[in-house]
């Protein structure tokens, strides 16, 4: 059972504290994503399951017993770094290879004359040239395996890299941002590899990036990291369509998430920008909240009035961004105190909105997100009393 359990693990480096008592449970076979921005703990975590940092506190068991006493290379576990740490004076062959030479070859039968002369190391080698190859046929790395990572292209590299932990047969992957130095369109390639690899193993990943794209992409679930903390753990569409904080909001999506003041009246209904929404909230009157609307629930309207159950303001187009199949439309909310706001549209749609041109935006308020001053989610009330949910929202791309 390749399961992965962390409980309390705190780290600091002097009076900096890294991580702050993290508690997190990875099943057997999970895909399991450490999603955050840069600083906030996600690859010291995960260098401490691998064993290259000591944790302060709290302890790491695999497969259910304790591994907090075991050097890396007896914890079962194989990483893949963002730099892909390749020998550059070794063929893809040695390189995939490197892991088995040395757990399965002693220190004699690796120095470069001794090993011409055993006869059990040319046994041994046959045998870890045959795992390789298996390795390489899976990642289809086969007619490479006589060149030097400089003749590889940052594909290639990276599924080099991958076949260095594979061949191991290690019951849990780590990888730490592996994607992060390839261009935009290899990392769109490489993020189907790595899920069907995923598939095809059956193995425990625990896989670090600050890519939300691939968080939401690959993962059974997805950790959302921040201050050495876990603000929310969930499935991709959970932390999307129902984001525990204003900080998970604004960290997962793209474009970000709109954020609209707003203020809880008399009667405890939400105000936004002086009109009364159909939602309430069980806030004190006067408080401020903050609503938060994805783009693709945004849309443009004719007047100045939505109808029950929906929300509305001016606004003026500022700029277009065109992606082909749809445009990212940046509006500005003139004379109000909000940052300006932007929406999904498709190209018949931008092509009637002009420059400058000043709009009514609409959105469902069932399809808002609602966060406090502290910026926690609150739930919104309709007006019957029940608890608004969150309408699902498009599918993830």
């Amino acid at each position: 059972m390749a399961t992965v359990a962390l409980s309390s693990i705190a780290k600091s480096f002097g009076s900096t504290r890294v991580l702050g008592g993290v508690d997190l449970d990875i099943a057997d076979g999970e895909f399991l994503t450490l999603v955050g921005p840069s600083g906030c703990g996600k690859s010291t975590l995960i260098r401490i399951i691998a064993g290259l940092e000591h944790q302060d506190a709290g302890g790491v068991a695999i497969g259910g017993a304790p591994v907090d006493h075991l050097r890396p290379h007896e914890r079962r576990v194989a990483m893949v770094f963002q730099s892909y740490a390749l020998y550059p004076h070794m063929t893809v062959r040695a390189n995939i290879g490197l892991p088995l030479t040395m757990s399965r070859l002693r220190l004699w039968q690796r120095l470069p004359l001794l090993r011409l002369l055993s006869a059990q190391r040319r046994r041994v080698m046959r045998y870890i040239d045959a795992d390789v190859a298996a390795v390489a046929g899976q990642l289809q790395l086969d007619h490479l395996l006589d060149r030097k990572p400089a003749q590889l292209s940052g594909g290639q590299r990276q599924r080099v890299a991958l076949g260095r932990a594979m061949v191991r047969s290690p019951e849990v992957f780590l990888m730490d941002e592996p994607l992060s130095n390839l261009d935009a369109k290899l990392r769109v390639h490489m993020r189907t590899e790595l899920a069907e690899l995923h598939k095809r193993l059956g193995a425990t990943f625990i896989y670090v990036t600050h890519d939300q794209v691939e968080a939401m992409t690959m993962s059974d679930r997805v950790a959302m990291m921040d201050a050495g903390s876990i603000l929310q753990l969930g499935a991709p569409s959970e932390l999307y369509e129902r984001p525990a904080s204003l900080k998970v909001a604004q960290f997962i999506g793209s474009p970000a998430i709109n954020l609209l003041p707003a203020t809880v009246g008399s009667s405890g209904r939400i105000e936004l920008f002086g009109r009364p929404l159909a939602l309430s909230a069980p806030l004190a009157q006067g408080q401020a909240v903050t609503l938060g609307v994805r783009c693709e629930a945004l849309s443009l309207l004719h007047g100045d009035s939505a109808g029950p159950g929906r929300a509305w303001f001016s606004a003026r187009l500022r700029r277009k961004e065109n992606l082909g199949s749809e445009y990212i439309l940046h509006f500005d909310l003139a004379g109000r105190d909000a940052a300006g706001v932007t929406m999904r549209a498709s190209p018949a749609v931008a092509a009637g909105v002009n420059e400058a041109a000043e709009v009514t935006l609409g959105f469902d308020e069932a399809a808002c997100h609602v966060f406090d001053a502290d910026g926690a989610r609150v739930e919104p009330r309709s007006p019957g009393g029940a608890t608004g949910s969150v309408v699902p929202l498009r599918a993830w791309p």
